[in-house]
């Protein structure tokens, strides 16, 4: 049975001593989870003051990028064997990553490699932009954007995925469940046609894109539908505690 796993990406948000505050909120709300995987991805420099505060909670720590390479000539990057040990999970292929700073299909088949190599759970991130959707085009753009960016990936233990219609970032037009679920269908069928059917039964898909405590719910009741990366809604202590509680009630009930 899966897991559901809800994350939140605090993006380019928070302070240090800011971060340290919404992670003992946090810790305060949340000192024990039950039937979910909860996560937070604050800014790199927020990472072990942020891992500090949850050592006593049942919150994981992300991390919202990686490099591919190990070392080198990368000014401001940060690589997989820096925050191997800090962190349980990554975000690779954000559409921000994508849209903003150019990543391929191939970069992020690279990041989600090389974070599975150093024991980090890859949480990869595929999505359609408004104009693809109304051409009609949605289904075939996943499908190839699943099969690129998991070129060369093997280790379907760690893998969890993201579905996050562009559209629907922080625009606070959340897609309804029913499409979520049409297109997180056709991720885990390319899933199984990578990875077999077995696998793909195991791998978490996650909803993003304008999650409310109010609106989790009904996504979380679709049969393909395993939790939720969290954006904005995730930088308020309150709100985010109350997301993982619902998701935990409807897992546990």
């Amino acid at each position: 049975m899966r897991t559901p796993v809800i994350a939140g990406n605090w993006k380019m948000n928070t302070t240090p001593s800011d971060a340290v505050d919404l992670a003992n909120g946090l810790a305060a709300q949340l000192p024990f989870v039950t039937g979910v995987t909860a996560v937070v991805c604050p800014p790199f420099v927020s990472l072990q003051a942020v891992a500090d505060a949850l050592v006593t909670s049942d919150i994981k720590v992300g991390a919202q990028n990686v490099h591919f390479q190990p070392s080198g000539a990368f000014t401001g990057e940060v690589s997989a064997p820096m925050v191997q040990g800090l962190v349980s999970y990554v975000i690779v292929g954000h559409s921000e990553r994508r849209l903003l700073f150019h990543e391929t299909d191939a970069d992020v088949a690279k990041k989600a490699i090389v974070v599975a190599a150093h024991e980090m759970q890859p949480i990869l991130c595929v999505g359609e932009r408004l104009e693809t959707r109304k051409a009609g085009e949605a289904e075939d753009t996943i499908r190839a954007q699943v099969r690129a960016s998991l070129d060369g990936f093997e280790a379907w233990d760690k893998l969890v995925m993201a579905y996050e219609p562009v559209w629907a970032i922080g625009t606070g037009e959340a897609a309804s469940p029913i499409v979520a679920q049409e297109i997180i269908s056709v991720v885990r069928s390319e899933l199984a046609s990578l990875a077999g059917p077995n696998n793909a039964d195991n791998i978490p898909i996650l909803y993003g894109g304008s999650v409310t405590s109010e609106n989790i719910g009904p996504f979380l009741d679709r049969p393909d539908i395993d939790g939720a990366l969290v954006g904005g809604a995730s930088l308020k202590a309150n709100e985010f505690s109350r997301i993982v509680q619902v998701a935990a009630s409807i897992v546990t009930s």
